[in-house]
């Protein structure tokens, strides 16, 4: 791919290459667990956890010991609508936050010794409103797709990913409509805490969003969608699950707008997901919907939504525990334990 002036063919083009798991390691990882001093199965969703690292990562001993935390912040031209409890210009005052070390994701990152990363697209120039056309164009699409790339280097035995931007759970709803139907009341929630009317004028903007692209939502172009109704943002968040999917590495997904950013993947492909694991359901209404159509169970339910990847370093202790008792208990003749009788 060209890094320096990407295009949505070629996007597409890493897309029909995409690598499966290695199925030797889930193999090995298999036959080890029924060997393990517990009744089958007795460890429920951290069994499957460990076969899905083991085929990510490539090794039937799995590890979670270099976790990476990216945070994707970008500026939307729909705040400008009033769409947030929030003015737009708290994103780049969130953005100094997390640099100075005073966010919840912050304080996370450390309780679980993560590598946090935070990459700022263009903040200073946020994109269009969609409302009035395309919220950016396929160069700047493609553009953020390339920079969220970076975020997937060798040597990362998970990637959580994350977002921070005013506007982006209207973003995250209109988005979702447009590939999967609905209305504006089927997607939105109230984000920062908007109600009552204010609510109502967001699902408003975006029902208004959605009439004003009806030709390209009939087309189905889901690149295209993430264009004309999408952020930077999601459009890096897009690129780093792909870049993680060619180097084999396991994704944890935060909330409704990380997810609705990976959707876009999902919708060019059904497979395009398989190395990722949503880590929460987010509070907002949507995100349950949004799981529901592209068949994922999360792995925490905690009420939250506040982005910025924090569900997704929560999830990261229980990858941490479903390795290390695959990789640490003995087995029934390690232990001299009786086995299941057959």
């Amino acid at each position: 791919m060209n890094a320096s002036n990407p295009t949505f063919e070629e996007m597409r083009r890493v897309l029909r290459e995409l690598p499966g798991p290695d199925q030797e390691a889930v193999t090995a990882v298999v036959s080890r667990q029924v060997e393990l001093t517990k009744p089958p199965g007795a460890l429920g969703r951290l069994e499957a956890m460990v076969e899905w690292l083991a085929g990510w990562q490539g090794r039937a001993v799995p590890r979670v010991e270099r976790p990476r935390i990216a945070v994707f912040a970008g500026a939307h031209g729909v705040a400008m609508r009033g769409v947030s409890a929030y003015p737009p210009e708290v994103t780049r005052q969130m953005v100094r936050n997390f640099l100075n070390g005073g966010a919840a994701i912050n304080q996370l990152a450390q309780s679980i010794d993560a590598d946090l990363r935070i990459y700022e697209l263009d903040l200073e120039h946020p994109t269009n409103d969609f409302t009035r056309g395309p919220a950016m164009s396929e160069a700047r699409t493609a553009n953020a797709m390339a920079y969220g790339m970076m975020a997937a280097e060798p040597g990362i035995d998970v990637l959580c990913l994350g977002e921070m931007g005013i506007a982006n759970t209207t973003t995250a709803a209109t988005l979702c409509a447009a590939l999967f139907g609905g209305t504006g009341a089927d997607w939105a929630g109230p984000g920062t805490g908007v109600q009552g009317e204010a609510l109502q004028h967001k699902i408003a903007v975006i029902d208004e969003a959605l009439a004003h692209h009806r030709d390209l939502i009939a087309a189905g172009d889901p690149l295209a969608l993430l264009a004309a109704v999408g952020g930077e943002e999601f459009a890096a968040i897009a690129g780093a699950v792909l870049a993680a999917r060619m180097g084999r590495i396991p994704v944890l997904l935060d909330g409704y707008a990380c997810t609705a950013a990976a959707a876009v993947l999902y919708a060019l492909d059904r497979r395009a997901l398989a190395h990722c694991l949503v880590a929460h359901r987010s509070a907002e209404p949507g995100h349950a919907r949004l799981l529901a159509a592209i068949g994922q169970r999360p792995l925490l339910d905690l009420g939250m939504r506040l982005g910025e990847a924090s569900a997704a370093a929560l999830a990261v202790p229980l990858l941490k525990a479903a390795a290390a008792c695959h990789n640490g208990m003995a087995t029934f003749a390690e232990a001299g334990v009786s086995s299941k009788s057959s």
